[in-house]
């Protein structure tokens, strides 16, 4: 999300320090980073290897006392009809050669078999591994002379909400017990009808009742159920990344809402779909009500703001917010944070010791304007105030394409190793990433400088496509629905990419169409929700797709853009020549 404007501050428990911990100032850059296989994009200093690759989505990770790296893997929808790797969705890896490599890795938990899905959560807390599978959290003893458990996990929680938008269950321990459970939304903004344009929202929102907030479990006790009575604090849409401070205050990132404009376009410019609302950070406080889903966090005015579906006009009225509480740090709108720890030991310079890292999945509702995110942010901090903006740490993850289907490697989850490595995952193709400091202790290592919170989105992606008549042989032969014209369909097109109406559909269906997390692919010729005639594509436009068969998120009527009869009967008329043109000449 955008520049980071308030106070903040966080943490991991801190691990023993030892000498190794000491800053290694004796090393240049060029000979710290020889090795450097990773692309990614760093300060001045520092250099990463890949600690691991293709060991599954990895979503969550932590690093024990020894070093070993533990990871959870998560499978289901998000990630198409990819198999997951042989074995245990938790994953244990070990560099033995101090290659900066692991060169052991095995698997333990549940597997697909025992009917694991996997999951986000994983922490380390007096000798035991706490991870998330399915609707439960775990506990698995670590052998004193081995990787990974030998013995059938204990359940410290089960029953946890499955379903909806947000079904996975990040966690944190503190040092006195204390398990702190995030259970995100099922919805966007709690409507009746989710992602349904000009639809309130339920008052009462009974969601909130077991979801949308953190709960509070002992981690000493086993057999735990999940029940409303364990909420800690609530109007959290989903909060994925957990830190606490020295002074064990704790600190949650939210996942701002979604589609303003796309629901509200009568309150909303089109540019807002992509520049509101803020991502955030917060304060967690028992008993807390931080607002969702009646309000949302102006990027621009950095207030609390109504939303529409409880009344909101579009950025000016602030009703009930002004008694919610407000987040402590904002970032760029849909940039997606999903870890985030504090750095706590001496390797890295001083001043990334007074601050958080923060692992941004990156956006898709931001089409079709650029996408945001697909990076680490370091925040720095003094005492719980920001001490100045927050930089782009490391970047380079995507690739040459920072978009759900387009994207190489997409960061989730962060951790601070005890020799002071700075460990990142990747739940795209499971790469770790493993980051040291090697350069003087004169070089000023400082990332790029996060966008400002009043930054416009950015000019429309100009998707570059054949043009119509490129893509076959005899240009007669591009492929048109019955009733429709070749300009139709290059109407469509344009409107398809943003060019015409910012419309948003590459957000979820790619800029090829070709599909993503988020939406289905436009050109195989399965069809999920018609039978693929142009009056079938021209009546999913037109209605939506409030009830998906195979995607968690609903589209609405139009995909969320005002588009005139003429105009959706252009994207139609284009989706249906997408469909139809043989391999290869789909643009």
């Amino acid at each position: 999300m955008f520049l980071v404007t308030a106070l903040l501050t966080s943490s991991l428990l801190l691990w023993p320090t030892s000498a190794q911990d000491q800053p290694n100032t004796a090393k240049t850059k060029s000979a710290s980073c020889s090795n450097d296989d990773s692309r990614l994009k760093l300060p001045a200093g520092f250099c990463a290897t890949v600690f691991a690759d293709g060991i599954g989505h990895a979503r969550h990770i932590a690093v024990a006392s020894n070093g070993v790296v533990y990871v959870n893997t998560w499978s289901g929808e998000d990630y198409g009809p990819a198999k997951p790797p042989a074995g245990g969705f938790l994953v244990a890896l070990q560099d033995k050669t101090g290659t900066g490599k692991a060169d052991v890795i095995e698997r333990f938990g549940e597997t697909v078999q025992s009917g694991g899905a996997g999951g986000t959560g994983i922490g380390i807390y007096k000798g035991a591994i706490y991870a998330e599978i399915n609707d439960r959290i775990v506990r698995y003893s670590l052998p004193s002379g081995g990787l990974v458990p030998q013995s059938p996990p204990e359940t410290i929680v089960s029953g946890l909400p499955l379903g909806g938008a947000h079904p996975m269950h990040p966690f944190i321990i503190s040092e006195e017990g204390s398990l702190y459970v995030d259970v995100g939304s099922a919805t966007n903004s709690c409507q009746p009808q989710n992602r349904q344009p000009n639809i309130p929202g339920a008052n009462p929102c009974t969601e909130l009742e077991t979801r949308g907030g953190i709960w509070r479990y002992d981690v000493n006790k086993t057999n735990q159920t999940f029940s409303p009575a364990g909420r800690f604090a609530t109007g959290i849409r989903n909060g994925e990344g957990f830190a606490i401070d020295s002074s064990g205050r704790l600190f949650v990132t939210q996942h701002g809402r979604d589609q303003l404009y796309a629901n509200w376009g009568g309150l909303y410019k089109p540019f807002e779909e992509a520049t509101q609302p803020a991502e955030e950070l917060m304060l967690l406080k028992s008993g807390g009500d931080y607002g969702w889903p009646e309000r949302y966090y102006d990027a621009a005015r950095q207030k609390l703001m109504l939303a529409p579906e409880y009344g909101g006009d579009g950025g000016k009225r602030v009703g009930v917010c002004a008694a919610k509480i407000a987040p402590v740090a904002a970032f760029p709108a849909h940039w997606g944070p999903n870890g985030m720890t504090r750095y706590d030991k001496k390797r890295f310079p001083a001043r990334y010791r007074e601050g958080v890292f923060i692992a941004f999945h990156g956006s898709w509702d931001r089409a079709p304007y650029p996408q945001g995110g697909y990076n680490v942010v370091f925040q720095p901090l003094a005492g719980v105030r920001a001490s100045g903006g927050c930089e782009v740490f490391a970047d380079g993850f995507a690739g040459a394409v920072k978009t759900p289907e387009g994207a190489e490697h997409r960061p989730s989850g962060l951790a601070v190793g005890p020799d002071g490595a700075l460990y990142i995952s990747d739940d795209i193709r499971g790469r770790i990433y493993r980051i040291v400091y090697q350069g003087g202790s004169s070089l000023d290592s400082r990332g790029t400088p996060c966008p400002s919170a009043s930054a416009p989105p950015g000019e429309i992606v100009a998707y570059q496509a054949k043009p119509l008549e490129a893509s076959n042989a005899d240009p007669a032969s591009v492929p048109v629905p019955a009733g429709s014209t070749r300009e139709m369909v290059a109407l469509g097109d344009r409107i398809f990419h943003g060019q015409v109406a910012a419309a948003a559909c590459t957000g979820c269906h790619g800029a090829a169409g070709a599909g993503s997390p988020l939406g289905p692919n436009l050109t195989s010729g399965k069809w999920l929700w018609s039978d693929g005639s142009f009056a079938g594509i021209l009546k999913v436009i037109t209605e939506g797709v409030p009830q998906p068969k195979e995607y968690r998120s609903p589209m609405p009527p139009m995909g969320g853009t005002q588009l005139t009869s003429e105009q959706a009967g252009a994207v139609a008329a284009y989706v249906w020549s997408m469909s139809h043109r043989a391999p290869g000449n789909n643009p």
